[in-house]
């Protein structure tokens, strides 16, 4: 274990909540066992007595955003099961925050200014639309012909490695790849940030619109059981408390990822104390 290492990442996660705190932002802390995980494709939570432990606590912070909180941030830890790489461990540490009546636009702008404070020498964050990238470097257009298995295939093989090593926005998903995100035409309001060629965070333009939000969690659960993956119950509070939400917009940041290359390790289990030894 690098005690050296864990003391900078405690420094880090110091200046973050400073960035935060200094904003107005309200730190927060929700349940890691939930009830009712999004049901995402290809994202599993591991099974915790009679709930699961979250993938993320996106649906409990919005709930929150719903009672009436506006600005907030959570820091803590996440999971899910069958990742384990230099990339990824089954237990990670996540950022969230949220923005009431805001857009994907001011969460890029926060995200901006935490960059900056925490790496000033990496420059300024460039932009690339989803749809640009796609055609520049896999030579095909998702919005004409979409196919997830080659979106995401390509994504991982063809559009990450060729991004820019600078810090980089890939911006405005097609809607078939946003399960949460609000849609501007058939353009999703999502970005990820990359830097290095490695995915930090993910962000939307909140969807809140519970009807809608209910159409798409139920074709991502016949998804999921197409693709064999366990089932999980609907959120009936967070569908029915959505609405009250109007507009908001928040991301999820991977702390883990972010300390890696900001201490120029090579994997995100040297700059944690005691990643997953099973």
């Amino acid at each position: 274990m690098n005690v050296a290492l864990l003391k900078r990442r405690a420094a880090i996660l110091r200046r973050i909540r400073a960035y935060f705190d200094a904003r107005g932002f309200d730190e927060v802390e929700t349940a890691v066992r939930i009830k009712a995980p999004a049901p995402e494709p290809h994202i599993d939570c591991p099974p915790c007595g009679s709930g699961f432990l979250r993938a993320s606590p996106e649906l409990q912070m919005k709930r929150l955003l719903a009672s009436g909180m506006d600005t907030i941030y959570q820091i803590g830890p996440c999971f899910r099961d069958g990742e384990k790489g230099s990339r990824h461990n089954p237990e990670f540490t996540m950022i969230e925050w949220y923005r009431l009546n805001a857009t994907y636009e001011d969460i890029a702008r926060d995200l901006e200014g935490l960059f900056a404070a925490l790496a000033p020498d990496a420059g300024s964050p460039g932009r690339i639309t989803v749809r640009e990238a796609y055609v520049r470097y896999a030579g095909w257009d998702p919005w004409k012909d979409w196919d997830a298995d080659r979106f995401d295939f390509d994504m991982a093989t063809k559009i990450e490695p060729s991004l820019p090593k600078g810090p980089v926005f890939l911006m405005d998903y097609p809607r078939e790849a946003c399960s949460l995100a609000r849609l501007r035409g058939d353009v999703a309001e999502r970005w990820e940030f990359y830097w290095r060629g490695i995915e930090l965070a993910n962000c939307f333009t909140e969807l809140c619109d519970g009807e809608e939000q209910l159409r798409r969690f139920v074709a991502a659960r016949a998804e999921r059981a197409a693709l064999g993956e366990a089932d999980y119950p609907l959120d009936e509070a967070f569908l029915s408390e959505l609405p009250k939400i109007g507009s908001a917009a928040g991301v999820a940041l991977g702390i883990d990822r972010l300390v890696m290359l900001l201490c120029g390790a090579e994997r995100i289990s040297e700059v944690m104390a005691f990643a997953d030894e099973t």
